[in-house]
């Protein structure tokens, strides 16, 4: 018998936020065991609606609304969380994210990160100590250069002039002057919230694995490679830090953001470390007879620090049986498996275009939630 249903799921990129997610599913669970009680739980994985949800979930957070420039160059109007009069959160996607790209300029080798460092120094100027940045859903692969520029970094070619936006310009970096960086980071305690499977550089470096996605095409993607293999080499010798910047985990977060920080003693940690303790999620599953996650697509990245991996993962602490639904299953969805997922489905009833998709996401997976705990009950029934 169902009677109490854990859902937490993750957003679904430019389509559902994971709190419009969970009502969709909660939507679909009422229609089949109207009497259940559902324990919504909404999550974030440092991309987009990471601050908000980080506020709303903390006594006397608050968002705080500014200006910042976009991931295009351009202002964007953007925010971060105050939680709290020490500690403040900054989600990258809210100001350097792919959503705010325009198809027509989706060119990983010309976005910037400038707007991320704006935005940490917006929350320097409310005089907190510590800084959270979630990364993830970048439209950015300028290894962080944007940010530690906005920081008071120079980054100079080999004439003494200063690098223009984006990773591109990076293969032509000479040195990095930091003698104007923000002197209170020094103070501050700044926590990457990450995927530690994402590097900076390599075969399963960011330029080859997350470029085309950002709109490069395969010649772009190896000449930026070689951009963030020079980048690399230059912050070794100009910022030296105790963490591997080629192939330590997370380095690659966001485009290589996570490089840019850890260069200004930023600690990379797993994403759901920093980010689903305080949501007290292992008790809550614990006490569920059915956990229904979800995200935009499932494939073979999905085991690898995604958000229906991760809930899997905590409820087969207890036992608990898990059902993910997803905008799209790739190649290798399969693999979600190991990770505890005992059952997966797409949400879509059938073949729509991708603006239909998106702008339907709500409706197809209540939908999606309703027959698939159809089917439970069935087997359920059968098994009885």
């Amino acid at each position: 018998m169902l009677t109490r249903i854990a859902v937490a799921p993750s957003g679904f990129k430019e389509s559902l936020s994971a709190h419009a997610a969970a009502e969709a599913i909660a939507e679909g669970v009422r229609r089949v065991v109207p009497e259940a009680a559902i324990d919504l739980i909404p999550l974030v994985d440092g991309g987009e609606g990471t601050a908000a949800a980080l506020a709303a979930g903390t006594r006397g957070g608050r968002l705080v609304q500014t200006r910042a420039t976009g991931p295009v160059g351009q202002p964007v109007p953007t925010h971060f969380a105050l939680l709290g009069p020490d500690t403040a959160v900054v989600e990258m996607a809210a100001v350097a994210g792919l959503s705010l790209v325009p198809h027509h300029r989706r060119d990983p080798g010309a976005t910037t990160t400038y707007g991320v460092g704006q935005l940490i120094r917006a929350a320097l100027d409310h005089g907190v100590r510590r800084i959270l940045i979630g990364c993830g859903d970048s439209g950015t692969s300028d290894g962080g250069a944007g940010a530690l520029q906005a920081l008071g970094a120079r980054l100079l070619d080999a004439d003494g002039r200063e690098l223009p936006y984006g990773g591109s310009a990076l293969r032509t970096l000479d040195r990095i002057d930091p003698t104007s960086l923000d002197p209170r980071l020094k103070d501050t305690e700044l926590l990457v919230a990450c995927n530690p499977f994402n590097v900076l550089c390599g075969e399963r470096g960011v330029a080859r694995v997350f470029g085309p996605q950002k709109g490069a095409s395969p010649r772009q993607v190896e000449e930026l490679a070689a951009a963030l293999d020079r980048w690399a080499s230059v912050l070794e010798r100009d910022l030296p830090c105790d963490l591997d910047l080629r192939e330590g985990p997370g380095t690659g977060a966001s485009g290589g953001l996570g490089a840019g920080l850890a260069v200004l003693g930023a600690r990379l940690l797993p994403r759901f470390e920093v980010l689903l303790d305080h949501l007290d999620l292992d008790a809550r599953l614990a006490r569920a007879d059915l956990v229904v996650t979800a995200e935009g697509a499932l494939d073979h990245q999905s085991p690898r620090g995604k958000v229906p991996a991760e809930v899997a993962r905590r409820a087969k602490l207890s036992g608990r049986p898990v059902l993910a639904l997803a905008g799209t299953i790739g190649e290798g969805a399969h693999l979600i498996r190991s990770s505890g997922v005992d059952a997966y489905s797409s949400i879509l009833p059938a073949p729509v275009s991708l603006p239909e998709a998106l702008g339907r996401g709500g409706e197809f997976l209540t939908d999606a939630t309703e027959r698939a705990l159809r089917m439970v009950l069935l087997g359920a029934r059968l098994a009885a």
